[in-house]
């Protein structure tokens, strides 16, 4: 038995939101249950992974990226804990860094502060889930990221909660030159509402953002996410996309890009299906031009399957349950490296149980 296996008894609920128990393909893990920090180790060289509380006791350095790349929310209150990973510099692991925090306590709050520095020349891939096994709960995550000259930062997170479980991640990003910041978001299970905005700042020349989103939303949720690009150096480079479900929640997709330097170059885009009568997506893009050498693009379109597409499949041998669902997963494109198989079977699973007389 793996020593996640040990930790938390909820196998079901990791897998969900990509966290492999066997730990075949990462090269560490962090794991928090509630406020406590239950399992966290790495194996490779080069790769700092602690608590986020133990990182500002033992190195003095981390104190130098608490509340950079955010502005200071004393309404927030004391932190519980939450992760510090650090790639150092010139080190490219060839597997993830996983992570899971985790609300296993009926209705309460979990506040976490996590800081990830990927240093010059350094590369990495962390993969974190957000879930619980409750109903009823607040989560509010502040994560602070910093790519520093020539780096790398892919970022996956999940997220799957509890029916009225609220979700409030604050999030900064701080790119340097020719810095790379990859982020993919996955929400299948919102809860009762998620509201989150998170905000990268290229600062130094050719450094380069791109955010892309998979969201779905059941009845009665509410899931408000967007991203925000500030390009203030030249020769930087954005890209937002998002890709929306509505099973009959609402969702609110933005985008917000600002060109302030002369050569930037960004793209917004938002698609989305509405499968149940019921549901809303609203689609807010936002392009802000501050120079006149720069080119900015968005586009949106939001509509309902096409039933030729059903019928091309079906005329193939699928059922129609089975030809929806590949529809989705495809408009989703939920095939990100390093995620398990489970997340696909998590969406078929949602889809199959949608009213299908609306689809």
């Amino acid at each position: 038995m793996s020593e996640i296996e040990k930790s938390l008894p909820a196998q079901r609920d990791l897998l969900r939101v990509g966290v492999d128990p066997e730990e075949k393909e990462r090269c560490g893990t962090f794991l928090q249950d509630n406020d406590k920090v239950v399992l966290c180790g790495v194996h490779q060289e080069g790769v700092d992974l602690l608590s986020t509380r133990e990182a500002l006791d033992v190195l003095p350095e981390a104190r130098e990226y608490l509340w950079r790349a955010l502005r200071e929310d004393p309404e927030l209150g004391e932190f519980q804990n939450g992760y510090f990973i650090r790639a150092r510099k010139g080190v490219k692991p060839f597997f993830p860094v996983q992570s899971c925090l985790y609300m296993s306590r009926e209705g309460m709050r979990q506040h976490v502060h996590n800081i990830v520095v990927v240093e010059e020349g350094a590369e990495l891939h962390i993969i974190t889930g957000c879930t619980s096994s409750v109903r009823r709960g607040v989560h509010v995550g502040v994560s602070e990221f910093y790519v520093k000259k020539g780096g790398k930062l892919h970022f996956t997170m999940i997220h799957a909660w509890g029916d009225e479980v609220e979700t409030m991640p604050r999030t900064g990003v701080i790119v340097e030159e020719d810095g790379v910041f990859i982020s993919d978001y996955i929400c299948m299970h919102p809860g009762k509402r998620i509201r989150m905005y998170p905000t990268a700042y290229l600062v130094g020349r050719g450094a380069t953002a791109r955010f892309h989103s998979v969201l779905v939303a059941v009845p009665g949720a509410l899931t408000d996410v967007g991203s925000r690009v500030y390009l203030q150096a030249s020769d930087t480079r954005a890209e937002i996309v998002s890709r929306a479900v509505s099973m009959g929640g609402t969702i609110i997709a933005r985008g917000h890009l600002i060109g302030e330097q002369p050569h930037v170059r960004a793209h917004l885009e938002c698609r989305g299906l509405l499968l149940k009568e019921g549901g809303l997506i609203h689609a807010v893009p936002e392009l802000e031009g501050r120079t006149v050498e720069l080119e900015m693009t968005h586009e949106a379109a939001v509509g309902k399957i096409a039933q030729e597409k059903v019928e091309y499949l079906m005329a193939r041998g699928l059922t129609e349950d089975e030809a929806t669902a590949a529809i989705v997963r495809g408009f989703l494109n939920v095939d990100i490296m390093g995620l398990p198989d489970a997340l696909k079977e998590e969406l078929d699973k949602i889809i199959q149980q949608s009213d299908q007389e609306s689809l």
